[in-house]
């Protein structure tokens, strides 16, 4: 079995819009649920934070770097027997201006699988939770990766940095990744899908981009004796196939048009998935 690089990875995004495991690159069957299923992959999509805090106190760590570390996101899911498999991204390829792409949050996967498949289109900034770059010697390594801290503590203080921050980075050429959930969500919900990506898009004269993933293969962590540490890395299902879709680019407009628009094709592409969505308010 070969393994999948990074380069063939990115390029296939940049020519066809996609990706897909080839045969090659998977492993013939998939593994079975177990602890150490968990474990293999749980490292594999975390060692990033590990090497990140490393790399940045040397001077070494990198956007290229960085990219690269998290792909291991990537060749984890396919060495345990999964597929990945990543759609619709040509329509944001020949968009050559920068979005604000808008993504469901299902999982801690998500966030390590983007950065790879964004930055085979071009620069980007996201937003994250605050306590992510207080992990011991990441306030560095997260402020050099672009990283966008919100507290969540202060509603009103989120949407003020979001709104300054985002509109400088995309006028300086970033776009600029937002989870309008806000936290990991098993269902897509309108209730729970929040306007201030559409708004910050609307602020910055630019389109908007939604994005949705199907990374259901490691659940939040909902019980257990080890519920309160690990909630993040739940027991690993193989069964499940990594999915990732990029919509249509939504002209600027005003937010609301571009909130409803954005979500209204998010809502459907996950329905087609076979996933629950609550589109009421």
């Amino acid at each position: 079995m070969r393994t999948t690089t990074l380069e063939e990875y990115q390029e296939s995004i940049r020519k066809t819009g996609g990706y897909r495991t080839a045969d090659d690159c998977r492993a013939p069957r998939r593994a079975k649920p177990s602890a150490l299923t968990t474990l293999r992959y749980t490292w594999g999509i975390t060692r990033v934070f590990p090497y990140c805090a490393v790399m940045e106190p040397l001077g070494r760590l990198t956007t290229a770097s960085w990219s690269r570390v998290c792909f291991s996101t990537v060749t984890t899911a396919e060495h345990l027997g999964m597929n990945v498999f990543v759609e619709g991204f040509a329509e944001r390829a020949a968009h050559k201006e920068p979005v604000v792409y808008l993504c469901n949050h299902m999982s801690m996967t998500e966030t390590i699988l983007l950065p790879p498949t964004l930055l085979a289109i071009g620069p980007f900034s996201y937003v994250a939770k605050a306590s992510l770059a207080h992990l011991p010697f990441l306030e560095k390594a997260a402020d050099h990766m672009r990283m966008v801290p919100i507290s969540r503590t202060s509603p009103r203080e989120d949407l003020i940095n979001i709104l300054k921050t985002g509109t400088e980075r995309l006028h300086g050429g970033d776009s600029f990744l937002i989870f309008p959930q806000g936290t990991r969500c098993e269902v897509f919900s309108r209730a729970k899908y929040s306007s201030i990506g559409a708004k910050l898009a609307e602020r910055a004269g630019c389109a908007v981009v939604p994005i949705v993933v199907d990374t259901r293969c490691q659940p939040t962590r909902r019980k257990g004796l080890f519920r309160k540490v690990f909630k993040d890395f739940g027991p690993v299902d193989t069964s499940h196939d990594i999915r990732v879709a990029c919509g249509p680019v939504i002209p600027c407009a005003k937010s609301k048009e571009m909130h409803a628009a954005a979500f209204d094709w998010m809502a459907s592409k996950i329905e087609s998935w076979g996933l629950p969505v609550e589109r009421g308010a």
